[in-house]
């Protein structure tokens, strides 16, 4: 039979220690009162000598909330990376990243209110929202708040993160056998895009492309940003782009290839070309005849597996290279003539797309030219600018509400 030993403490009160024998082994659990340790000694009695199932020593009754074949959730993801084809390296690599940086801080809260490690199998709706908030929210350092320990997120990353985790438990859902019946990342209510108060994407006005335009002063590095303002092209597709792919008697350019980065240990080089971002990436591009002139300049002297844009030296371009170097420094100068932007170079893809709407351009002919893989995407980003078309909105729609009623004497005719 088990006993209770009460056991003082120096500030006068005292613990309630259950003892017994299991297996010849001497088990012991303690508690604050003597009516909760004589409730637990009636269940070891109750159970031969024997701890009660479900009961965790130091922590009581825990909940089972595991599923046959569960595991941690971390682990199935990458497990589910691990199994996706049609990726390189480097992408998996990413994803795998943000998998430990990102979806690893998820924990889950059992009805007790005890916090445990996610599994794939008792991650619940509550949770997701809970790790929303903590990404949005940020942790800072209790010792010093000055000092982050986690940064808040941006809504776009979030955005991200939360649709690869739906992906992550949507294999769990079509696992065979199933290690769960529904998605918890369904009905999230995610932060939205446009909360903040700085723009995510810049547009430049023609005038404000010139002045930064001017301030490049090499030559090599000027027709690459024109090209890329002026195709919307982007930066990895621009940079990879060689004499075969030019089609002199159509005026076009094809885009068949892109620079990708290899993953870390490969051993290999850093960069490599291989396909376009996505499907419709590849794709047949329309160029104006001053286009066509600078790329007849460079062709010259070039093999059809040569680069047409590369640097003074002969090499290929690099983002980081060309941003500190060309771009940064041209922006600065632009700003102190009174440039009132401060533009990434991907925003000059972003800049092409305002300069077609401008000029009526209908989006599904931007999404071709851009290589969007959705109408969607190209709606979800440049969407907003459409508002240049309220007058031709406007006009039509009264055209069509201010249509003459029929006279009246005029006999109908059934």
């Amino acid at each position: 039979m088990a006993s209770i030993r009460r056991r003082p403490n120096k500030d006068g009160t005292a613990t309630y220690q259950v003892r017994w024998r299991e297996n010849g082994d001497w088990q012991a659990e303690k508690f604050g009162d003597e009516d909760s340790a004589d409730a637990f000694k009636k269940l070891v009695d109750a159970h031969g000598q024997q701890w009660p199932p479900g009961w965790a020593k130091g922590k009581g009754f825990v909940e089972d909330d595991t599923t046959p074949g569960d595991m941690p959730l971390v682990a199935w993801a990458h497990r589910v990376i691990d199994r996706l084809t049609g990726i390189d390296d480097r992408v998996r690599y990413d994803y795998k990243r943000d998998i430990d940086n990102h979806l690893s801080i998820i924990r889950h809260t059992q009805p007790s209110g005890r916090v445990v490690e996610a599994t794939i199998g008792n991650l619940n709706s509550d949770d997701v929202h809970d790790w929303v908030r903590a990404k949005e929210s940020g942790q800072r350092d209790p010792d010093n708040p000055e000092v982050w320990l986690r940064k808040p997120a941006s809504p776009k990353s979030i955005a991200n993160w939360h649709g690869m985790l739906s992906s992550i438990v949507q294999a769990a859902m079509q696992a065979d056998p199933p290690l769960r019946s529904k998605n918890c990342c369904t009905g999230t209510r995610l932060p939205r895009v446009d909360d903040g108060i700085d723009d995510e994407m810049c547009f430049l006005e023609h005038d404000e492309y010139r002045r930064i335009s001017e301030e490049i002063k090499d030559p090599h590095a000027r027709d690459l940003a024109d090209w890329l303002v002026g195709t919307g092209m982007r930066w990895g597709e621009a940079t990879a782009l060689q004499v075969r792919d030019i089609n002199l008697t159509r005026n076009c350019v094809s885009v068949q290839r892109a620079w990708k980065r290899a993953a870390p240990g490969t051993g290999g080089p850093a960069y490599f070309l291989g396909p376009p971002k996505t499907k419709r990436a590849r794709r047949v591009i329309a160029l104006t005849e001053t286009q066509m002139s600078m790329l007849r300049r460079r062709m010259a002297g070039k093999k059809p597996e040569d680069l047409l844009f590369e640097t003074p030296l002969g090499k290929a371009w690099r983002h980081d290279n060309f941003w500190r170097r060309r771009w940064v420094p041209a922006v600065e100068a632009a700003i102190t003539k009174g440039l009132p932007k401060r533009p990434r170079i991907h925003d000059l893809r972003h800049t092409h797309v305002a300069w077609l709407i401008a000029e009526r351009i209908p989006l599904p002919a931007i999404q071709a030219r851009l290589g969007h893989e959705s109408i969607t995407t190209t709606v979800d980003r440049y969407g907003h600018l459409v508002q240049a078309l309220d007058g031709e909105i406007r006009a039509a729609v009264e055209a069509a509400m201010n249509v003459p009623a029929p006279r009246e004497g005029i006999r109908r005719v059934v």
